[in-house]
């Protein structure tokens, strides 16, 4: 392992450093299997759908509430970019956590078990991914170079073994894999078990190389990326839906290839526990499966300008370049470069003292030169 003590990662709590964003439309019962792992952390809890239905929320969990009316008066005219009716609306959460770190998870989603039996504690195998470097330039055989038990291989160059920040670990599932319409329905009994495909591996995503990126099982760095991370616009009032987490992966990793930082895919995983409808994900699903064939190459030869030096600089960019690129393909881009703009005015007025930071730290350069 390349200099790293991830004994002291694994014990220290990180409780103060992380928040955990859960999106939901009913009460959250499955917390009881969780508390063991993620009752020490903060919540934040955004309820999706009709704001007067009330849900329950296990007892001894710390947490924060948000409803569809709390989304309302606090952006005001801006809550149009926050997704109703779509998992998407999580990212009001990452919005108004104030923590370095954001863990997210689905509803429907447990505590899952490697193949001696052991239950997987999500949080510290994703601050392990986290708290060590990515090494997107150049592919180690053995994986993630910073894991107990392994390194950099031979001819991997030196130059390059310091590695770069690490900004998303994307963790996995077992059970019901994360599929698209069509698979569900070529495959409606396919299952990924502990003892026939858990992969006991991270890796970095090379640099200019796109993944499907999934919300539910998924941690990042909120002050390396965050204003990059808008789960898009989806759900009631969309033609589009279930590609929420596809854009934000997309942008989140083009962002990162830019401002030099990794992303990371692999352990730890957890236990997906309930399949989707396919003919109702389909209907969802149909106008993203055709528009991901013009998504995907916008995605992969965009480039930023040198003046692009932050997050948000970024996703402002990248809104300019939606609406001008994928516009053309239909009105509903252009939409969605609206609300990314708005998404992005709405962060920064939410959280000033990192815009001041930045403009004081613009400040200082200016004057020493």
């Amino acid at each position: 392992m390349a200099g790293y003590n991830l004994e002291a990662i694994e014990a220290a709590p990180f409780k103060d450093d992380l928040d955990i964003v859960i999106p939901t439309i009913r009460s959250l019962d499955f917390l009881e299997q969780w508390r063991p792992f993620l009752k020490p952390y903060h919540l934040i809890i955004v309820q999706d759908g009709d704001p007067s239905i009330k849900i329950r929320i296990p007892d001894g969990y710390d947490y924060e509430l948000y409803n569809r009316n709390d989304i309302n008066r606090i952006l005001g005219p801006r809550a149009s970019c926050i997704s109703f009716k779509d998992g998407g609306c999580r990212c009001f959460g990452f919005m108004v956590s104030k923590k370095k770190y954001i863990y997210t998870i689905d509803d429907d989603c447990f505590v899952a078990k490697d193949p001696s039996g052991k239950e997987i504690n999500v949080i510290a195998q994703h601050i392990k991914n986290l708290e060590t470097p990515s090494t997107p330039y150049y592919f180690n055989t053995l994986y993630d170079p910073f894991r107990d038990g392994t390194d950099f291989v031979r001819g991997y160059p030196f130059s390059l073994r310091e590695g770069v920040p690490t900004a998303i670990s994307h963790g996995l599932w077992l059970n019901i894999p994360d599929y698209d319409a069509p698979t569900q329905l070529v495959k409606p009994r396919e299952r990924n078990t502990s003892l026939c495909r858990y992969v006991d591996a991270v890796m970095t995503i090379p640099k200019g190389v796109l993944y499907p990126m999934c919300g539910m099982n998924l941690a990042f760095n909120r002050e390396l990326i965050g204003p990059a991370m808008y789960f898009s616009l989806m759900g009631e009032g969309q033609p589009i839906s279930r590609y929420d987490d596809m854009w934000a992966g997309w942008a989140t990793k083009v962002v990162c290839d830019h401002l030099g930082f990794g992303v990371k895919t692999g352990l730890p995983y957890l236990w997906h526990s309930k399949a989707s409808n396919p003919f109702v994900n389909l209907k969802k699903e149909h106008s993203g499966i055709h528009w991901q064939e013009e998504m995907i190459p916008f995605f992969k030869y965009l480039r930023f300008s040198k003046e692009s030096d932050t997050a948000a600089k970024c996703y402002m960019e990248l809104s300019k370049m939606t609406k001008e690129t994928l516009g053309k393909v239909d009105p509903y881009f252009v939409k969605l470069a609206d609300a990314m703009v708005a998404w992005i005015e709405a962060w920064e007025e939410l959280n000033p003292s990192v815009v001041d930071d930045k403009k004081k730290c613009n400040e200082k350069d200016v004057k020493a030169k």
